[in-house]
Parts: C-alpha cells; structure tokens; sequence
C-alpha cells in the first residue's frame, strides 16, 4: 500500500503571507518542538504575521518590542497584540505602535477572558478605526462581528469555525471589511461557499504555527475548488494588502 503523502497533495502551492502567527509561549502549555519560522519555511510559508504572546499575556510593550525585532528579519511582519483587560494601556500601546510603522493590531478575547459586549471591546475598535489600522481578532465570530460594526473598519475572524461560517458571510455582507482566516475552514465546500458569497478577496490563509498543524489548511487550500487567481489572493494575496499596503 502507497502511503498517504499530504505534500504531494499541496504540490507547489506558495503562501506568501501567513496571517496567523504566534511568537512566544503560552504559561500552561507545553512549548512548541519548533520555531515558527522553522516551521513556515519546511511547509513553503514564506512569511508570517507574528504576535507576540508575552504581550498578549503579560507586557504588552515589552512583548510588542521583541516582535518588532524579529522583523529585521527576513519572513518576519509585526502585528502588535493588545491585552483587551487594560484598555487605556491598550489604546496607547496601539498609538505607540501605529507611529513606529506597525499596520496591524492582534486581539486574543478567549485567552484574556474578555467577552464581545465589554467596553474594552468597542472602544478598542473605534480607536483602531480612527488610527486606521487593520484588526486581527480571535473569538467566536458570532458574537466577535458585533463590536467591529459601523466604523469602515479592516477585520480579520481569525477563529472562523466552517459551522459558523453562514454567520460570518451574512455579517460580512453588510461589513465590506470583514474578512475570515481560512484555518477552520476544512469542510468540503466551505472555502468554495465563501468565495461564492464575498469573493476570494476576504479569505486570508492562517495556520497558528506553531501551535497547530499548517499542514491541513494547505492541503484543503490546494486541493479546492477555487481558480489560481482565486488561490493566489488566499495564499497571501489579500494578507499583503491587508498588512503591508500592497496591491492584491
């Protein structure tokens, strides 16, 4: 019997950016066997938007200071995280970042243990808004769409489940700037529902390296139903423009 061989499977496929990257370690999990970037460049992940788990979790300028290094260098783009438990800290931390060249901020509800009607929530995404950054937010999307609403704002549902993934195309049809990572998305058809719905231009590819598996996003990504052009905005595309003002 052949062995089953997934990367035969991916064939050729490059992802230029990853969108969802964790730097760090959590306190009450083992740490991962590999550094990310390892691991991006044994899946031929070019780059990654990294956030960094000490400033999620602990300091949110010393943490976001250890991202900012790593970017010089090569496959390293910064995304500032925000601890959603000290707002005020919060929004100046974002202005801080926002003036050092930072595109985008990273918010971790579930680990913070912040729901989407705190105050903390809104007033963070207004603030993100008005220093028109782009937002890249963990939580159920059922309930994580509403404090994002009415302000033109750049959001990326990092933890976009395909069971919920009609919650998010009916939000995101009202929200031009809703878009879904792709890393839950493994259903047989969900990608190809998404683009049929909002277009290949709101999936960006997301994997958490190191603290999961890119391997399946991948496979699903390569082995779909969605045209080059469709697959080239997902693997990268649409992050780029997102995250570093390039044109899709």
């Amino acid at each position: 019997m052949t062995p089953f061989d997934a990367r035969r499977l991916v064939g050729d496929l490059v992802v230029t950016l990853d969108a969802d990257v964790l730097g760090g370690a959590y306190p009450d999990r083992d740490p991962p066997p590999e550094p990310a970037p390892r691991v991006l460049a044994r899946h031929g992940i070019t780059a990654g938007a990294v956030s960094s788990l000490r400033a999620a979790l602990f300091d949110m300028t010393s943490g976001n200071d250890e991202t900012l290094a790593s970017a010089t260098s090569a496959g390293v783009v910064p995304v500032g995280a925000l601890d959603l438990r000290d707002p005020l800290g919060a929004a100046r931390e974002m202005e801080r970042l926002a003036a050092l060249g930072v595109r985008a901020i990273r918010l971790f509800p579930d680990e913070q243990g912040v729901e989407a009607g705190f105050p903390s929530v809104r007033h963070i995404a207004k603030r993100a808004a008005a220093l028109d950054l782009t937002v890249l937010t963990g939580g159920d999307v059922r309930r994580f769409w509403q404090p994002f609403t009415d302000l033109g704002l750049r959001v990326v549902f990092l933890d976009t489940h395909f069971y919920h993934l009609g919650d998010f195309l009916v939000a995101a049809a009202g929200e031009p700037g809703f878009h879904t990572s792709t890393r839950l998305l493994n259903s047989p058809d969900a990608l190809e529902t998404a683009v049929g719905e909002v277009g290949a231009e709101r999936l960006l590819f997301g994997s958490r390296t190191p603290y999961y598996e890119p391997l399946v996003p991948l496979l699903r990504l390569a082995t779909g139903g969605l045209k080059p052009d469709e697959v080239a905005l997902v693997a990268g595309g649409n992050a780029r423009r997102l995250l570093l003002g390039e044109s899709a």
